[in-house]
């Protein structure tokens, strides 16, 4: 049983946690809520849950996990409706580089989603099995009580979970959606997916109008799209991995993880770079600035003074051929018309409310033998297997 997509799947469905609602000073709701998210992420690009074919081919010729893309989702969310048929228009700086403005199109119908019952349950339906090995904390060597074993047959058969797996709560962010809104619009969407350049930024000028929501207009004059992570990885005499990577300006924290199988496959291997058992999915997504900073003096999230961190020799023995996922956290802005008050207790009843959020997300291999590769490269003596190695951890 190797680490094949829906093993990973499998791994993050585990790790997900539960996404309260931030609590909200305002008096009342505003009228339109508009949010920016702009991702850089570079590596492995994954499609479906496995790697691109251009990056599988890229591999086995020897070739290094250097590729960048940014990425941009924007959602307008209004209490009002249109008289017409609901229409909106983000008119975006010139530095976007991707023309004069993007069209927000609001779903013509909400996604549907089937409830799963019993019935739905395929007839060669198995039960999991192997077992789920948990670590943490950065260090040549794992600490003490690692690492947590799942056994998914026990589990299966009435064994309840180990306590203590997901020590706390993630406090995330909830901005506009379909079905939140009386009307909703989001970009890209089916008549506009245009690609978003490598060079573009985001500093300028922005004004959003539609038909179903009041003007909104702000400037990013600081925040802009994360510079890429650029990683390297080496291979420790003990047996550890080091992972470094070049500081990002206006990061405000990272987090990492490592998942994989070993080479019989009957073992699922999960690693996060916190100093305790934090392994919701949670701490992939975007995460308010002052958030972070909880997070980092709670040795959660590394500072955005860090620069490397080692995973244990016993997460490498285990896992040999493994995958590598990084995030920096970003800064965001946030406007409002009219202003948030100084004074707490003053009423506040904005028209509109605005965030621009931005992260950096990387996914590379981890192959055995790896040692001083830059951006997921292995060494050139490891370079024949890179092949093998990704089809042992994918299931190719």
């Amino acid at each position: 049983m190797n680490l094949r997509p829906q093993h990973t799947s499998l791994l993050v469905g585990l790790a997900c946690l539960a996404m309260p609602l931030l609590s909200n000073a305002q008096t009342k709701p505003p009228i339109a809520t508009y949010w920016m998210s702009a991702e850089t992420s570079s590596g492995m690009n994954m499609t479906g849950g496995a790697p691109s074919m251009t990056d599988m081919a890229s591999l086995m010729l020897g070739g290094g996990m250097n590729s960048t893309s940014k990425h941009l989702l924007l959602q307008l969310g209004s209490q009002q409706s249109s008289s017409d048929e609901p229409s909106a228009d983000h008119t975006i700086p010139s530095s976007m580089n991707m023309g004069s403005s993007l069209p927000l199109r609001t779903p013509r119908k909400a996604p549907v989603v089937k409830e799963k019952h019993q019935e739905d349950v395929p007839d060669n339906y198995e039960k999991p099995k192997g077992r789920l090995l948990l670590f943490w904390g950065c260090g040549a060597q794992a600490g003490a009580g690692q690492p947590v074993i799942i056994d998914f047959a026990k589990v299966a058969s009435g064994q309840s979970w180990p306590s203590g797996i997901f020590s706390r709560r993630v406090s995330t962010q909830m901005g506009p959606a379909y079905g939140r809104s009386k009307t909703y619009g989001d970009w890209p969407n089916e008549k506009d997916s245009t690609r978003v350049p490598n060079e573009s930024s985001l500093r300028g000028e922005h004004v959003i109008k539609g038909n179903y929501s009041p003007d909104i207009r702000f400037n990013l004059d600081t925040t802009d799209y994360l510079a890429p992570l650029d990683i390297s990885m080496s291979k420790q005499a003990s047996g550890a991995l080091n992972v470094s990577w070049k500081s990002i300006n206006n990061a405000t924290g990272y987090f990492a993880n490592v998942m994989g199988s070993n080479q019989a496959g009957s073992d699922m291997v999960w690693w996060v770079s916190a100093n305790g058992k934090e392994f919701g999915e949670a701490l992939f997504n975007y995460i308010a600035p002052s958030e972070v900073a909880k997070l980092i003096k709670d040795k959660v999230v590394l500072p955005p003074s860090t620069t490397e961190c080692a995973v244990p020799k016993e997460v490498m023995a285990a896992a040999p051929n493994a995958m590598l996922r990084m995030i920096a956290y970003g800064d965001e802005a946030n406007f409002a018309n009219p202003p948030r008050p100084k004074d707490p207790k003053a009423a506040w009843n904005p028209e509109w409310v605005a965030k621009v959020r931005v992260k950096a997300t990387a996914m590379q291999p981890i192959m055995e033998g790896e040692s001083g590769g830059r951006g997921g490269r292995s060494s050139s003596d490891s370079t024949p297997s890179v092949g093998g190695a990704i089809k042992s951890l994918f299931g190719f």
